[in-house]
């Protein structure tokens, strides 16, 4: 599972001229579903995104996660993530089929909730009109398969 994570001072999504997501501060996550993705995949990406510090604390610094910032997430499913540049015409052959796609999409959104994140959604399927004001900037990709056990560096490791 891939996302690409942007904060925003704020998004909205439109469908057929119609709004129907929109958050002030927070992040735009867009979010491709590939072959084996499961469950485990949707916690991963949520937790990373719900504990994720890149807002601004007192002193300016980026420190603070999104419940501590109060930000809210716009959740976009795009297959595009798993597009094959290699020809002129990319290939979505690893994008995962609609159906587990949407399964998984649905598990992220509901996990994301499960942490007290307020989440709005566009709409699985449809062609979408993304509007943002990405902060900062600040974008950041994240990707389940390259999950690694959190590790701290000792400070002879810092330099």
């Amino acid at each position: 599972m891939r996302a690409i994570v942007q904060r925003v001072s704020s998004a909205e999504v439109r469908v057929g001229g119609r709004t129907i997501g929109k958050i002030g501060p927070g992040f735009a996550v867009l979010l491709g579903v590939t072959h084996g993705d499961d469950e485990a995949d949707a916690d991963y990406i949520a937790d990373r995104i719900a504990g994720m510090r890149v807002f601004a604390d007192a002193a300016g610094k980026m420190n603070l996660a999104l419940a501590a910032a109060g930000g809210a997430v716009l959740a976009i499913s795009q297959f595009t993530l798993y597009a094959d540049p290699g020809q002129r015409r990319p290939s979505f052959a690893a994008a995962a089929a609609p159906e587990p796609a949407r399964r998984l999409y649905e598990c992220f959104v509901s996990r994301l909730r499960a942490r007290d994140v307020s989440v709005e959604t566009g709409e699985f399927g449809a062609h979408m009109e993304l509007a943002l004001v990405n902060d900062g900037p600040v974008t950041i990709i994240l990707d389940s398969r390259e999950r690694r056990p959190a590790a701290r560096p000792n400070s002879s490791e810092i330099r």
